[in-house]
C-alpha cells in the first residue's frame, strides 16, 4: 500500500512538472514556437523537444528493455551539448528547424510521458534510476525558466511588442525602503549544499571559506536607482567599466538594460504584459555582469562574492531577480564529474562564466535554494538578472 502511494506521488510529480512546460507555452501563437533571434535563445519548440529527449535518452532507452524510440532522428535534433551521445544540430541552427513541427513535438512529449508513467510503475524503476529521474525533473525546471527568458526575448524583439499574458502582475516595492547595509564579521564560514534533497553537482561539496568583514545591501537595486546611473553618463564614462565591458558598450552601442526604450522623453520597457513605462520602484532586471559591475563602481561599492552572498542570504529577501556576484564560475574543492554523459552537465562550463545567486520570478516553484549556483557569460542581459551591492 505504501509503495503504491509513493509511486502515485512520483507519477503525479512527473506529470505536473511536464504539464507546466506546456502551460508556459500555451499563450504562444504557433509562429512563436520556432523563432531564434540570437544564438543564446532557443526556440520554445526546441525546449519542449529537448526536455523530452532527456527522459527518453537517459532513462527509457537505458533502463526499459521494451522501449521503442519515438523517432531515431530526434537524437540529432534535440541533443544539446552531450558529446558522449553523438552528433547534433549546432546551436545556431535550432531556429532553422521547421520540422519536426510543433504538433510533432507535442506528439513526442505525449508518447514519452505515457511511456514514463508506465516505467515509473514498473519493476524497472529501481533506486538506481532515482538520481537520474530527479536530475531530469530539475533539468526540465531549468528549461522552464529558460522558456520564460527566451519567450520574453522573442516577443520583446518583435516590433509589435506583443503581450504574452495581459494579466501579469508587476511586482512593486517602495523606493522609500531603508537602504541600509547588513554587516558581517570576518571569519570562517561553511558554504555549499548539505542535508537531504536534490542539488546539482556544482553545489558540492560543502566546504569552509574565510571572508573578511563585509557589508551587503538588504535590498536589490531598483530601476529608479539605475536611472540615476544612466542620467549621470554611466554608459559614456570608461572609468566604471572593465576593459571587456567598455568594449562591449562601444561595440554594441549600449545605453540601457535590455528591453528599455527611450521614447518621447520617457523610459519605456517591454514586459510580458507589453510595453509599459519603467516603474522606478521596481527591482532592476535584465542587466549584464558588465553593467552590474559598472553600476557598483559608480556607487563606490562592488558586487558581493558568491561566498558572501550565501553567508548573508538568510538575512535578506531574495528570489525576484538572479543577482550577479563578483565570482567566476569555478569548481568547489572536491568537485567530481559523474561518469558518462551526465558528467557533462555542469563541469565543462566552468570557464568564462560569472556566478549568479538566488532565483527570479521566472524560476519554477520549488526550484530555488540559497546554495544554487547559476552561471552565464558576463555580457548576457536576457536572464532575469539584477544587482545587490556590497562593500
Amino acid at each position: 500500500m505504501e509503495t503504491n502511494i509513493i509511486t502515485n506521488a512520483l507519477v503525479k510529480r512527473f506529470q505536473d512538472i511536464r504539464r507546466h512546460s506546456a502551460a508556459i507555452c500555451a499563450p504562444l501563437e504557433i509562429e512563436d514556437y520556432v523563432v531564434q533571434p540570437v544564438v543564446d535563445v532557443s526556440p520554445p519548440k526546441w525546449h519542449l523537444g529537448h526536455t523530452t529527449w532527456f527522459f527518453e535518452t537517459f532513462i527509457l532507452q537505458q533502463y526499459d528493455p521494451s522501449y521503442k524510440v519515438f523517432d531515431p532522428q530526434y537524437n540529432f535534433v534535440f541533443n544539446s551539448y552531450y558529446e558522449t551521445i553523438g552528433a547534433r544540430v549546432i546551436r545556431t541552427d535550432r531556429g532553422n528547424l521547421s520540422r519536426p513541427s510543433v504538433a510533432d513535438v507535442y506528439r513526442y512529449r505525449k508518447y514519452v510521458d505515457e511511456k514514463m508513467a508506465e516505467f515509473l510503475e514498473s519493476e524497472y524503476m529501481t533506486e538506481a534510476v532515482e538520481p537520474l529521474l530527479e536530475l531530469g525533473l530539475n533539468h526540465e525546471q531549468q528549461h522552464q525558466e529558460l522558456l520564460m527568458t527566451d519567450i520574453k526575448y522573442i516577443l520583446g524583439h518583435n516590433p509589435l511588442f506583443p503581450v504574452y499574458k495581459p494579466d501579469e502582475k508587476r511586482r512593486m516595492k517602495s523606493v522609500q525602503e531603508d537602504r541600509e547595509m547588513l554587516s558581517f564579521s570576518a571569519g570562517i564560514y561553511e558554504i555549499g549544499f548539505s542535508g537531504t534533497g536534490f542539488c546539482f553537482d556544482n553545489e558540492l561539496g560543502r566546504h569552509k571559506v574565510y571572508v573578511d568583514d563585509f557589508r551587503i545591501a538588504e535590498h536589490p537595486v531598483t530601476n529608479g536607482e539605475y536611472m540615476e546611473f544612466i542620467e549621470a553618463g554611466g554608459y559614456t564614462d570608461f572609468r566604471f567599466w572593465h576593459a571587456d565591458g567598455w568594449n562591449w558598450v562601444n561595440e554594441k552601442n549600449m545605453i540601457s538594460p535590455l528591453y528599455w526604450h527611450y521614447i518621447d522623453g520617457t523610459w519605456m520597457m517591454y514586459t510580458l504584459s507589453g510595453l509599459q513605462e519603467v516603474n522606478p520602484d521596481e527591482e532592476l532586471c535584465h542587466v549584464s555582469f558588465y553593467e552590474a559591475s559598472a553600476y557598483a563602481s559608480w556607487k563606490g561599492m562592488r558586487l558581493p562574492t558568491e561566498q558572501e552572498w550565501e553567508i548573508a542570504s538568510p538575512n535578506f529577501k531574495w528570489g525576484k531577480r538572479w543577482e550577479w556576484t563578483n565570482s567566476a564560475y569555478l569548481p568547489y574543492p572536491g568537485f567530481k564529474k559523474e561518469a558518462g554523459a551526465v558528467g557533462e552537465y555542469n563541469g565543462k562550463f566552468m570557464v568564462n562564466q560569472m556566478v549568479l545567486r538566488g532565483a527570479s520570478e521566472a524560476t519554477p516553484k520549488g526550484h530555488s535554494r540559497h546554495t544554487y549556483r547559476n552561471f552565464f557569460p558576463a555580457d548576457l542581459q536576457w536572464q532575469f538578472s539584477g544587482i545587490r551591492l556590497a562593500k
